[in-house]
């Protein structure tokens, strides 16, 4: 079987050869292409159409996670993993929207490197052990429901200021709700002062910036 062809993107002369020389000695790798900028990977990559992107983030000219944005347009089948300084949140979830297989940090030992490798290789997403908790984390944080705007309302107030922004007048809510004009007309006066809005358009304005009124 022959090795999986792997391209290295840094900008730093002497960590890419270094890596290459690195990967390139690793059984089961052969390095095909070296590039020291996004643009130039996405030229190489068209070149020589490697299985493995082993691309940096912060270059000049075009970034990693640009450039891999890129490259899953242009080719989908071939695996990015961002093998960086940073393990800044934001950049990490960047790089994994931007198509990356995989986010190790340069400290990285060579068989967590060829391991990486080999999983983007065959579909896996792999990060490193700094990095694998916190995108545990984020993501667990962004699958969890979002907190129910204004929580200060009861259930009441929260369905008379959805219908509020959705148009309806006292009397509509009213005999949407089976409730009594006065009963609505109450519920109206605390929602302003539970949200500190004069009048019923700052009401609405703030309803509808959450999202309410579209039932």
């Amino acid at each position: 079987m022959s090795g999986l062809r792997v391209v290295v993107v840094d900008d730093h002369r002497i960590v890419r050869e270094g890596l290459a020389s690195l990967l390139g000695a690793l059984e089961g790798i052969e390095v095909v292409g070296e590039a020291a900028d996004g643009r130039e990977a996405l030229h190489v990559v068209d070149e020589v159409l490697p299985d493995v992107v082993v691309m940096d983030i912060q270059m000049p000219v075009l970034d990693g996670i640009e450039a891999t944005r890129f490259l899953a347009g242009r080719h989908p089948g071939v695996r990015v993993v961002m093998l960086t300084m940073t393990e800044d949140d934001d950049m990490v979830v960047s790089a994994i929207r931007a198509g990356a297989s995989g986010y190790l940090l340069k400290g990285a030992g060579a068989d967590e490197v060829l391991h990486a490798v080999r999983s983007a290789a065959t579909g896996g997403m792999v990060f490193g052990a700094s990095v694998a908790a916190r995108v545990a984390e984020l993501f667990a944080e962004a699958s969890r429901p979002a907190a129910p705007a204004f929580p200060q309302l009861s259930q009441r107030e929260h369905r008379v200021l959805d219908l509020l922004a959705a148009g309806r007048s006292n009397d509509q809510i009213a005999a949407e709700l089976f409730v009594s004009g006065k009963t609505v007309r109450n519920a109206v006066s605390s929602v302003y002062a539970k949200l500190h809005a004069p009048d019923r358009a700052a009401a609405i304005i703030l309803a509808r910036e959450a999202g309410l009124g579209r039932g």
